[in-house]
């Protein structure tokens, strides 16, 4: 640990052992929205997996990535990552506070001959141009096609990025135009076996327009041409 002022610690990243650095990140880097994974075996397998380490990263096309590490003890590649690297295809499906049980049950390791929506009784949908189906007790399914998939750092994490090829949203967080997150309560990861919902919702005006304008309603100060409600 190098110096720092008073109130602080500073821990250098550079060689940081790869445990530590999990735990600091996960720590820091919070919440973390939740990636409820499906895929398919080349057997045919429906396997169910949950990832923190996931966002959105373009919107024309949308996409999203997920970084998905080496199993921890003996660094086999994990069944979802996988999967995905064989069909090239998966569906992101949003946890929620309804579906966190279920959720957290299928993030422990089940052997790849098993099926966890099987194991679990995880009710599904099929997709519709994708082969993977879609977990039913959710109100975001998102169906994707790998894009590319980067090896980071040390060859540890490998980052999935995937093109949504359709969305489906249940009709109670959709009104046809906007997705109601306070309705959905999405759930996020902390660090440790910490999970956390909504909480305090916080408004504040939109500073720059997004594209379509969504939440945009400038004042005056902040009206440029184009920015209009």
């Amino acid at each position: 640990m190098a110096d720092a002022p008073a109130g602080f610690v500073c821990v250098d990243g550079q060689g940081l052992d790869t445990d530590t650095a999990y735990r600091l990140v996960v720590g820091c880097v919070a919440p973390r929205p939740v990636a409820w994974i499906t895929t398919v075996d080349e057997q045919g397998r429906v396997n169910a997996a949950p990832f923190s380490s996931y966002n959105y990263v373009a919107t024309s096309p949308p996409m999203l990535a997920i970084n998905i590490a080496q199993r921890a003890g003996d660094g086999r590649t994990k069944d979802t990552a996988r999967n995905i690297l064989t069909s090239r295809e998966f569906v992101v499906n949003v946890a929620t506070e309804h579906n966190m049980e279920l959720m957290h049950q299928s993030a422990q390791e089940f052997a790849p001959e098993v099926s966890e929506v099987e194991a679990l009784g995880i009710a599904l949908l099929p997709s519709r141009h994708v082969k993977p189906p879609r977990i039913a007790i959710s109100p975001v399914q998102m169906e994707c096609r790998l894009d590319q998939a980067i090896v980071l750092g040390r060859g540890i994490n490998t980052l999935y990025i995937g093109e949504i090829v359709a969305f489906h949203l249940a009709t109670e967080v959709y009104d046809g135009q906007r997705v109601d997150t306070e309705r959905m309560r999405p759930i996020a990861r902390l660090g440790g076996p910490f999970y956390a919902g909504l909480g305090e919702i916080f408004h504040r005006p939109m500073l720059q327009r997004p594209p379509g304008g969504e939440g945009w309603a400038p004042t005056p100060d902040h009206n440029r041409p184009g920015d209009t409600p």
